[in-house]
């Protein structure tokens, strides 16, 4: 059941190949991700930004700024795949991150910043040949390899993912 909670649409699964249809799919839940998360969040008051999608899990204001820090993460990294050889990147304490006094803000302050992030991320995204889809960086906590196309299944399921957590999270008050 706790397993359920925390991954209401599953884990990640990266494929073995990926065909140009999934990377298309990958890019529109990207691009798509903050009109979505928009949305969904819109007409929510300041109580109910509070409401925790599990016993113990982020409240729906956290989670919309973890979404941020760990885009933000993202375009960087990409980056650095794309103009560095297979450069080392570190995962950062996200925890520790939700507990940060930007995370008191308005959440449409961190929503805003997702629009120019994905409109930034999609717009290098679909510049990308095949070879610089293909390209890497080390990401030391997993001790693997991760490749731009990896990158791209990872934050089309990121968003879907904080999505679901926060859509359990509204289900369990009347709006």
């Amino acid at each position: 059941m706790l397993e359920e909670q925390r991954y209401p649409i599953g884990r990640c699964e990266y494929p073995e190949l990926y065909t140009k249809d999934q990377l298309k799919k990958y890019t529109l839940d990207i691009e798509t991700f903050p009109m979505r998360l928009e949305y969904m969040i819109q007409h929510l008051d300041a109580d109910q930004l509070q409401a925790r999608y599990r016993e113990g899990g982020w409240t729906i204001n956290q989670v919309i700024h973890h979404c941020g820090d760990s885009h933000m993460n993202a375009i960087i990294r990409i980056k650095l795949a794309l103009t560095e050889d297979n450069p080392s990147i570190h995962p950062y304490k996200e925890d520790r991150w939700a507990e940060t006094a930007d995370y008191d803000l308005p959440f449409n302050n961190t929503v805003t910043m997702l629009f120019a992030i994905h409109r930034k991320l999609v717009k290098l995204l679909e510049s990308l040949s095949e070879d610089q889809l293909n390209r890497t960086y080390y990401h030391t906590q997993y001790q693997r390899s991760f490749s731009i196309k990896d990158v791209m299944c990872l934050y089309s399921w990121h968003g879907n993912h904080h999505l679901a957590l926060i859509q359990n999270a509204i289900a369990t008050f009347s709006i």
